[in-house]
């Protein structure tokens, strides 16, 4: 039987599926991969399944052991001492070319001569002298690879204003695109200061619980809706998504909170209205990224 592994590597923390021809790793296990981008260290998230020998595998790399202590040992050596001066050397170089690009991060892959410089840059920046330089300098294979904010937050940054990991370095195998529609659909507050993370757009975590929350309002009545109550027949005049209860004015014009279990039946659904707009200066709802 191989194994199907999810294995964190690389500076990004990219999550991919390898196999295994091995059952002895455990979650948190270091090891040694071989990628698409070459053999590098990385880390083992979780265990996925088992398939038979005779099983075709396509798309995945390979996990060729568990990391020694030569390897981890080399692994340091590469982020404590060589990472530091190829930053140093490659921010030389670019001041002396007159680049308009900011460095962001270095990585050196753990089993081949390949240095990839990661940067941000307004639009396209001729750097192939800068790139003849480095492979002079350290007669290895150079990558110059441009990314944007939200990369460079998954690079560098460490902790969101909840307290917790960023989730593009704890978790997200993919940096999808999260809108203001999400935002406006869990009832978050529109301010762009409050809903974006730190790479300044609005917050992944936006996108995952989205679906969350449609489900929960499709079992709760719409603003306007009038619905019947053990209480009376009233207005559903505002709703909570999480705790599934809904504000409703009755005929009398007392207002009670109900649980959607509460309500016996709808009698009207709400009259058409035109949806406001968001606070951003698209005036709709809007993708920010």
């Amino acid at each position: 039987m191989r194994h199907i592994l999810t294995i964190r590597y690389g500076v990004l923390k990219n999550t991919s599926d390898f196999f295994a021809p091995f059952n002895s790793l455990k979650k948190g296990d270091p090891v040694i991969i071989r990628s698409s981008r070459g053999v590098e260290f990385g880390e083992v998230v979780a265990k996925v399944k088992e398939i038979p020998d005779t099983d075709p595998i396509e798309n995945l790399g390979e996990v060729l052991r568990k990391a020694t202590l030569d390897d981890k040992e080399k692994q340091k050596k590469i982020t404590d001492e060589m990472i530091p001066v190829e930053f140093k050397l490659c921010q030389k170089k670019i001041k002396e070319h007159k680049l308009l690009m900011k460095l962001a991060s270095v990585e050196h892959l753990f089993g081949t001569k390949k240095i990839i410089f990661y940067f941000l840059a307004n639009g396209r920046v001729d750097f192939r002298e800068l790139v003849k330089d480095l492979a002079k300098e350290y007669q290895a294979r150079i990558e110059m690879k441009q990314i944007g904010v939200r990369d460079e937050a998954r690079l560098l940054a460490d902790y969101e204003h909840c307290g917790r990991e960023l989730c593009c370095r704890a978790f997200l195998k993919n940096l999808e695109p999260v809108t203001m529609k999400m935002a406006k659909n869990q009832k978050a507050t529109l301010d762009p200061s409050k809903i974006s993370g730190r790479c300044g757009r609005l917050m992944c975590c936006l996108r995952y619980e989205d679906k969350v929350y449609e489900d929960l309002k499709h079992d709760l009545p719409k603003k306007g809706s009038i619905v019947k109550t053990a209480k009376g027949i009233g207005e559903v005049i505002n709703y909570d998504v999480l705790q599934q209860q809904v504000t409703i004015e009755l005929e009398n014009g007392n207002k009670i909170h109900a649980s959607v279990r509460d309500i016996i039946d709808k009698v009207r659904e709400p009259l058409r209205q035109k949806e406001p707009m968001c606070d951003h200066p698209c005036e709709k709802d809007c993708d920010l990224e």
